[in-house]
């Protein structure tokens, strides 16, 4: 698109400030539905929004129409459809190993970008983009579909049915008392409102705001920027998809471990670990640190995908969890959007990402700190 309309960077990186910012007011609005009407349509409007929004960017002409198909339909779509939507939907479904079933079912989303991200790669380098867009929608559409029809329940209780491993779970309990202790158990759960009386929330969420900004900001730009350092595209795309797949690795280990010891010293790990490698790409710019870098910050990528339910849910209940871990992520990608956003244009004014990692760097600093003081316990008004 740079090389076919003449964008700069600060340009095309509007585009996805914009669909950061309507991700996440998407998002908080589908959490809340989302708590109230269960996931299966909210998925399937979210789906028609999203395969319209890529379709549409096939046949644009200007910035502005990718602005709007990009930076607002497809990321309303994006909002309904979310990690945090998914992550909510099974924490419902399992007390017991909960962690690590929220992994699972996020661990599509790596494996997802590790084979696709090379299958349109090729498709834009032999085809041209606009194909590679008119593909994309087709396949959220149909294999979307599929699933939410076929495949996505509502709530265990819906069906009659408790939460895997339920604490109380046994023969002899009935459906009433089940339902008696739930009442009970919602009435001490927290909301958005409560939640935002602790100061364990707003330690999270500025962790969270500076989790989103270091996210958006490589895997918006990695690609140009290893570029920039004359090292092909087709390799860039490549440290992109095992970028996607190392992410598979740090989910499939934080949700369990979460279960073992909690939240705070895996959420804390990452953002040293990120401090760490900001610093490198700093001194080193070459293709070992490139690759290293790509390997390890995608380790951490989603790390915290299972870790806001989990964590979420154990210090405020899961009654509103949709709700506040959508607001979390709501925060996290606006966080992401403006950052994604600043690093085009520190790097059109400035010709380098340079400034943008040392702010990054010291950030990374300050979100482990923010974590580590948070009281990783059941929180009562």
């Amino acid at each position: 698109m740079l090389a076919d309309f003449g964008w700069d960077r600060a340009s095309i990186s509007l585009a996805f400030f914009l669909n950061m910012t309507f991700f996440a007011l998407t998002m908080s609005l589908a959490g809340r539905l989302y708590d109230r009407y269960g996931p299966k349509w909210i998925i399937f409007v979210s789906t028609l929004f999203l395969a319209a929004g890529y379709g549409c960017i096939a046949i644009i002409d200007g910035l502005l129409e990718f602005q709007i198909y990009y930076g607002i339909i497809a990321a309303v779509g994006t909002g309904g459809a979310s990690i945090p939507l998914i992550a909510s939907l099974m924490s419902k479904w399992f007390d017991k190993h909960r962690g690590l079933a929220i992994s699972l079912a996020l661990s599509g989303n790596c494996i997802g970008q590790f084979i696709l991200v090379p299958v349109f790669s090729q498709v834009v380098l032999r085809f041209g983009w606009r194909a590679s867009y008119a593909v994309i929608s087709l396949l959220i559409l149909v294999v979307n579909t599929i699933i939410v029809l076929l495949v996505i329940k509502g709530e265990p209780q819906d069906l009659g049915l408790m939460p895997y491993g339920h604490k109380n779970q046994n023969r002899s309990e009935t459906i009433d008392d089940k339902a008696s202790q739930d009442t009970a158990d919602i009435a001490k759960d927290l909301n958005l409102r409560q939640a935002m009386t602790t100061s364990s929330f707003w330690l999270f969420l500025a962790a969270m705001l500076v989790c989103g900004s270091g996210d958006f900001l490589v895997i918006t730009h990695l690609i140009p920027m290893v570029t920039d350092f004359e090292i092909s595209a087709t390799i860039a795309a490549n440290m992109l998809a095992w970028f996607g797949l190392l992410s598979m690795g740090g989910i499939l280990i934080a949700g369990p471990l979460s279960d073992l010891i909690g939240n705070k010293l895996p959420l804390a790990f990452t953002f040293v670990l990120r401090l760490f490698l900001f610093i490198m790409i700093l001194k080193y710019q070459n293709l070992v640190s490139f690759y290293i870098f790509s390997v390890a910050f995608g380790f951490t990528f989603l790390i915290t995908a299972p870790l806001t339910t989990t964590l979420v849910g154990r210090l405020y209940g899961f009654s509103h969890v949709g709700l506040l871990s959508g607001f979390i992520t709501t925060i996290h990608h606006l966080g992401g959007g403006f950052w994604a956003y600043m690093g085009g244009v520190i790097f059109d004014t400035t010709g380098s990402y340079r400034l943008s990692f040392v702010i990054s760097a010291i950030l990374a600093g300050l979100a482990a700190g923010c974590v580590l003081l948070i009281r990783e316990r059941r929180h009562h008004l």
